[in-house]
């Protein structure tokens, strides 16, 4: 599900105004990076987590690797009882969790009884953990097949586990809307802080890196089928073949400005404008999404300093997305980056992570590089950063599709 909307708020602010919704809290789990900072170092530092696959033989598959969130020891994150009920998604989400929680300094439990939610985007839910129980079933009968099975594949499952974990017991829910779905899942928690929710954690984390799940992705058809890890996912370049699949995403801890202020918080940035578009019969509306965007944010496209790019990697959609932003922006007139380079698409965990990417921007008054890329193809006539870019950054905009044709916009602005 998404929203086709523009979600527009009742008073649009100015440029540069603080407004409602405020991060406070980052948590993450990349293939280049397990938790924020280590990730945003090995980020700054152009290091890639994209690598052969070892979480299964994937020798018999004409495509053998993928971004693997490195060094995560199950049980150093997760309580024993709760390992056999969960899939590697969900101990990632709850992981990443924490680590929003505990950087954000708050304390749920001090909250009103039902005023903290979640929303989280899935595009796979516990894949890995279904396709065990499937052969459990087949091979051995319904007696093997764990109760766990009815609950831990599902799409809700991280939402269901972070709010059970950390007894937030507001309003709630799932968003299902592949790449777009990290950016909807935030708007839809900037949603219940407009409502009167005093804190909502949000984004979204995807694993689906098993046999199973590879099937899937093969199926769809766009995965690069280039061996070398270091040439195979090459957004907007005239070589580009396709994209490289990976594991991971950010969650975070929203507020409302109000509520942060009153406790001293520290504040990230601001979720500042949102849109969501889908396309028609041979009619991309990523264009209008951003527009869109923009306008409910109060801001004018020159007034951003850097896109977060959804960078497919397969030469038609990077075309149509420079072109977009071409259109929009005027042809090289704003920084353009694409850090997933760097870790590969992460399903609804990716657009997430450019989230994460673009709080930190605005802390550190830096854009990363996009990463194998050197120069853009002649037909995508952007400003692509390939290099970490020092530079004043107090508006981002993170661009993010779905298949099927979601798209989906968000500004995060300084405060």
């Amino acid at each position: 599900m998404t929203t086709a909307t523009l979600d527009r708020p009742t008073a649009r602010p100015g440029a540069g105004a603080r407004t409602g919704s405020v991060v406070t809290g980052i948590g993450v789990a990349a293939p280049n990076g397990l938790g924020t900072e280590a990730w945003w170092a090995a980020t700054l530092r152009g290091e890639s987590g994209i690598r052969p696959l070892t979480r299964f033989d994937a020798s018999r598959y004409p495509v053998r690797i993928a971004g693997e969130v490195p060094g995560f020891v199950d049980d150093e994150h997760l309580p024993s009882r709760l390992l056999p009920q969960t899939d590697r998604v969900t101990r990632l989400s709850l992981a990443a969790a924490a680590e929003a929680l505990n950087d954000s300094g708050t304390d749920p439990t001090a909250l009103p009884e039902y005023g903290a939610g979640v929303v989280t985007a899935s595009s796979a839910g516990g894949f890995e953990f279904g396709q065990r129980e499937l052969q459990a079933l087949w091979s051995k009968g319904g007696q093997h097949v764990s109760a766990y099975q009815s609950f831990a594949w599902f799409y809700a499952v991280n939402t269901g586990q972070i709010s059970i974990r950390h007894g937030l017991r507001g309003s709630s829910g799932v968003v299902v809307a592949e790449q777009a779905g990290g950016l909807d899942a935030v708007a839809h928690a900037r949603r219940q802080i407009r409502k009167g929710a005093a804190l909502m954690v949000t984004g979204g984390v995807d694993s689906a890196l098993c046999p199973w799940g590879w099937a899937a992705h093969l199926a769809a058809g766009e995965l690069s089928p280039v061996a070398d890890p270091a040439r195979a996912y090459l957004p907007f370049d005239a070589a580009a073949s396709g994209h490289v699949v990976g594991e991971g995403g950010a969650l975070f801890v929203l507020e409302s400005d109000a509520a942060a202020r009153a406790r001293d918080a520290r504040v990230y940035g601001a979720f500042t404008g949102y849109a969501a578009t889908f396309d028609g019969p041979g009619t991309p509306r990523l264009q209008d999404a951003a527009r869109l965007a923009l306008d409910d944010a109060g801001l004018r496209p020159e007034d951003i300093d850097v896109v977060y790019a959804d960078a497919a990697g397969a030469r038609a959609a990077d075309r149509a997305e420079a072109q977009a932003l071409a259109a929009l922006f005027g042809p090289r007139r704003v920084p353009v980056t694409a850090p997933k380079s760097m870790t590969g698409r992460l399903l609804a965990g990716g657009a997430s992570l450019d989230v994460a990417a673009a709080l930190l921007s605005l802390r550190d008054q830096v854009i990363p590089p996009t990463t194998a890329t050197t120069e853009p193809a002649a037909d995508c006539p952007i400003d692509l950063v390939t290099a970490p870019r020092e530079t004043p950054v107090r508006h981002t905009l993170v661009l993010a599709r779905g298949r099927g044709g979601f798209n989906s916009a968000a500004v995060l602005s300084a405060v």
